[in-house]
């Protein structure tokens, strides 16, 4: 395949066939693919870049973002192709012709990637805003004088609804201006709220911004108790803030995903943000990914370590999930070490040191190593096992292996320092060992042991230095340095057998290959050895040499990385990493919360003298109607029969009302809404209603509601006061034997943009009665639930609606010219495909059509082929066009096709049609 020499390729590519150029291409991209360089096919590629054939085009500009910053020259010269393809009809290749126009690192052009820009960041496609946002941090990099003109795009974009551009835009201001703070103000609450369903890298992106923005808007969720109670008069008990809240609720749900980063992520925020009381809920997420990859381990126990040392608690209940396996890396064995190190306690700690026994039999010399340096951290932070520990140790001294042998007598030094007077005997069996052991480390410390108390060993201590003075000019520096040491130390707590045995040493220490054992030598005798001159510094050498040293204490390694925010690159590598941003201190008051609030317009802006006017005082409203006796079929596909182009005609008129009233706006920004919006000039009246069975959901079950019983339907009728709602049909039922007085809405908790259109309040219910009332609610295009109280004259209940994605839209009524038409402008990222097999009951068109009506409110759109059904709807809140088409193919084989800007409402309609097909 990748044999064919680049002479063909360029033939191909020359060639006047778009099948030989797909060909090429296809070729050219594999090579790259795979690694090989094809930078010298740029001129015959380059060529191409203007060919009508949009397959090749999309792999032209594949190939172009790849060596336009290598082959600038060439690149330019297409450089009006490029300008061209901003505007064609094709979003990829909108995006694709931005992609490689900001990949040319040429400062000429620095105006038209502004330009191109600024253009793209208004595009009707989600898709090039997202490419839009991509360029940014290119171009900053290329001119940083563009700055203020970049943060105006960035502004514009981080306003924008979409959960595609998102993640790109937050990870542009963090390149460009992390610093404008202000610009997150009044989007943070649509960033808490869109967070749930952007996509993971830009989750990540998204959350670490949020912790950082939540450290300098926020106060400390675990301010220090004891000065609280010390200014309760003077101080209010601490509030946490409802956005504080907000972001933590909304990141919690996120600890489920399965990406790795995103569950660091979320457990990094909670680390820093949460209170204590909090935090725990991330333990078992980061449990979770230990079964993951080695890679992904790795990072994971570099955050827990760091974790474990403060917040010890939240992993007690894991701590078998931390126990090492044979088949662990040797770094992942430390690691886990490490952790059991910072969890080992009174309670746990006889269980860790038998694990500690299993593995200092293991074949890994540097597991080995760190175990036996974790048996001396427990014996120091756990004094009742310090004596256990301490044996253990010294039974290791009898081991074979040379280097078990060393970590343990430099441990044990460590630990002798504690309580030297009651271990005298180990001393001494030490000093036997100094003919054996070979290790630098391991015979220094054994030799500063017996000098620093040599008081204890006051027999053997001498015959120690006597070994060494013979064997001095061949031990290793390390060595030579507490050999001096030791001389020094008996010259002065036994000369009288130490004397000419100390002069010996400093003999051969004054002519010693290195200076600084000579320059010690030299120091050392004229502190130590009475002359004239020095009579008086030779008073205090006892005091210097024999001073009282305090014990060492045993720390974990990665208390150095507290300061690091947890999961950054620069606590992995506990270094500050180029572009490492701060975690900011909270602050000591907190910043004005009112930053945060945006207007809401309910009503789009009036132009009556100029200025715009707020919208009128919501009024309570019934709009209750009588109760049907058989409620258990409604018009699924339109409006009610006689009338269904009537509504639609209504809601429509509403529409050019408020288009008109809407003047303004820019010309562009019009121009943009009369795309995106389905034309009033393509509903057809001519469409058969369609029935169907009505799916009842339990607001408040009678048991709970202590005899009151409430459900919900969707009516899938127009809402008339606000047509961006959707109506929410519920009925009330008392099955108590009193009257149930005073039954309304109260405190509405929604999301961001979320709105709720109460119903009227209900005075009296008498017993056994029910009553059907109706609210409006604007999903704001979303599944997530609209959650209220439902309170009466004694009880409130929290309740919520959470609706189907099919509940969100409202039928179209389109030809299928229109519908080819629409059809055509929401392709490649805005279409998504699935082939599902139908069951034999699905065959008729009654059934089918019946099946995709009961899963979504869409009407039927006429069409030629008996194979193909079609279905068009809009979304009630934003009027997004959602088109839906199956097409049969051979046998139960058929492919569904959704078409929608609202990618996520694709994505999740597909899945409940497919279930209401196949079921």
């Amino acid at each position: 395949f990748f044999l064919c020499r680049h002479d063909d390729l360029k033939e191909m590519l020359d060639s006047n066939k778009d099948s030989l150029k797909l060909e090429a291409m296809k070729r050219i991209v594999a090579m790259i693919a795979r690694g090989k360089n094809a930078s010298d096919l740029f001129p015959a590629v380059v060529k191409n870049v203007a060919c009508k054939n949009i397959e090749v085009k999309k792999l032209v500009y594949v190939y172009l973002v790849r060596y336009a910053e290598e082959q600038q020259d060439l690149a330019l010269l297409s450089i009006s192709t490029f300008q061209r393809g901003l505007k064609d009809p094709n979003q990829l290749i909108r995006a694709s012709a931005l992609r490689v126009l900001s990949s040319i690192r040429v400062p000429i052009i620095v105006p038209i990637m502004m330009l191109a820009i600024k253009e793209a960041a208004s595009d009707m496609s989600p898709y090039v805003r997202k490419t839009a946002a991509h360029a940014i941090p290119k171009l900053y990099s290329l001119d940083s004088d563009q700055k203020d003109q970049l943060i105006e795009v960035i502004e514009k974009l981080l306003a924008d609804k979409t959960t595609l551009v998102a993640g790109s835009v937050v990870m542009a201001f963090e390149e460009v201006c992390p610093e404008r703070i202000d610009l997150i103000h009044k989007n943070y609450r649509k960033l808490c709220n869109l967070l749930i369903d952007v996509e993971e890298w830009g989750q990540v992106v998204i959350i670490n911004m949020l912790t950082r923005y939540a450290r300098t808007q926020f106060l400390s969720p675990n301010q220090n108790v004891s000065e609280e109670m010390a200014s309760l008069a003077k101080r209010k008990p601490y509030v946490m803030d409802p956005d504080h809240r907000l972001l933590l609720r909304n990141t919690k749900p996120l600890l489920q995903s399965r990406n790795a980063a995103v569950v660091m992520s979320v457990a990094q925020l909670y680390f820093h943000l949460a209170p204590k009381a909090e935090v725990g809920v991330i333990a078992k997420a980061l449990v979770r990914l230990l079964r993951s990859h080695s890679e992904v381990q790795y990072v994971v126990l570099q955050n827990v370590a760091t974790m474990s040392i403060k917040r010890r608690g939240m992993f007690e209940p894991y701590l078998k999930s931390f126990y090492i396996r044979s088949t662990d890396p040797t770094q992942i064995k430390i690691l886990k070490l490490e952790v059991l190190t910072n969890l080992a306690n009174e309670t746990n700690i006889s269980t860790i040191l038998r694990e500690f026994q299993t593995y200092i039999r293991s074949m890994d010399k540097d597991f080995v190593a760190a175990t036996i340096q974790a048996i001396g951290r427990c014996a120091t932070n756990i004094g009742k096992v310090r004596d256990t520990c301490l044996n253990g140790l010294v039974q290791l001294l009898s081991n074979r292996d040379e280097l078990v042998v060393a970590e343990s007598v430099v441990v044990i030094k460590k630990l002798l320092q504690m309580q030297p007077s009651q271990h005298s005997e180990i001393i001494k069996h030490m000093a036997k060992l100094t003919d054996n052991i070979q290790v630098p480390m391991a015979r220094a410390s054994i030799l500063w042991l017996i000098g620093e108390y040599c008081e204890h060993v006051p027999k053997i201590a001498p015959d120690v230095l006597r070994k060494m003075a013979k064997s001095f000019t061949s031990e290793e520096d390390i060595v030579k340095l507490q050999v001096i040491n030791l001389a020094a130390k008996l010259y002065l707590t036994n000369s009288k057998q130490s004397k000419l045995l100390t002069q010996y040493v400093l003999n051969l220490a004054k002519y010693d290959q290195n200076y600084d054992i000579r320059d010690r030598a030299r120091f050392i005798r004229q502190l130590i050895v009475p002359t004239e001159k020095s009579g008086a510094l030779s008073k205090y050498a006892k005091k210097l040499f024999l001073a009282q040293k305090p014990a060492p204490i045993l720390e974990s390694s990665f208390k150095e990385r507290e300061h690091f925010q947890l999961g950054s690159l620069s606590h992995l590598l506990n270094a500050k990493a180029v572009g490492y941003q701060e975690l900011p201190d909270w602050p000591s008051e907190a910043p004005d919360p009112s930053v945060r609030n945006v207007e809401v317009l309910v009503h789009p802006p009036s132009t009556a003298g100029g200025k715009w006017v707020p919208p009128p005082p919501k009024k309570k409203t019934n709009f209750a109607f009588r109760h049907r006796q058989d409620t258990t079929f409604c018009f699924l596909g339109g409006a009610e029969s006689g009338s269904g182009s009537g509504s639609e005609d209504e809601d429509e008129e509403d529409e050019d009302e408020e288009e008109s009233e809407d003047q303004s706006e820019e010309k562009e920004e019009k121009k943009r809404k009369r795309k995106e919006a389905p034309r009033k000039g393509s509903l057809e009246s001519i469409i058969s209603p369609v029935f169907g069975a009505v799916k009842t959901y339990e607001l408040l079950h009678r048991m709970t509601g202590e005899g009151l019983s409430v459900e919900y339907y969707f009516s899938r009728q127009p809402f008339p006061p606000d047509s961006r709602m959707v109506a929410v049909q519920i009925q009330i039922s008392n099955n108590t034997a009193a009257e149930v007085k005073n039954i309304r809405v109260s405190e509405p908790k929604l999301l961001s943009g979320m709105r709720v259109q109460e119903f009227q309040e209900i005075e009296t219910l008498p017993p056994g009665e029910t009553v059907n009332v109706v609210m409006g609610i604007d999903f704001c295009d979303s599944t997530q639930a609209a959650s209220f109280q439902l309170c009466t004259h004694t009880r409130q209940f929290y309740v919520s609606i959470q609706p189907p994605v099919g509940e969100l839209m409202a039928p179209v009524f389109m030809s299928e010219n229109e519908f080819k038409r629409e059809q055509g402008k929401l392709t490649g990222m805005s279409e998504i495909t699935e082939k599902l097999t139908l069951p034999d009951k699905c065959q008729s068109d009654h059934v089918i059509v019946q099946q995709v009506t009961a899963a979504a409110n869409v009407s039927r759109v006429p069409c030629g082929s008996d194979k193909e059904y079609r279905f068009a709807a809009k979304t009630v809140s934003s009027g997004s066009l959602i088109l839906v088409t199956l097409e049969k193919k051979t046998g139960n084989v058929a492919h569904l096709t959704i078409n929608s800007e609202k990618m996520l409402i694709g994505t999740m309609l597909v899945k409940d049609i497919i279930h209401s097909l196949t079921q």
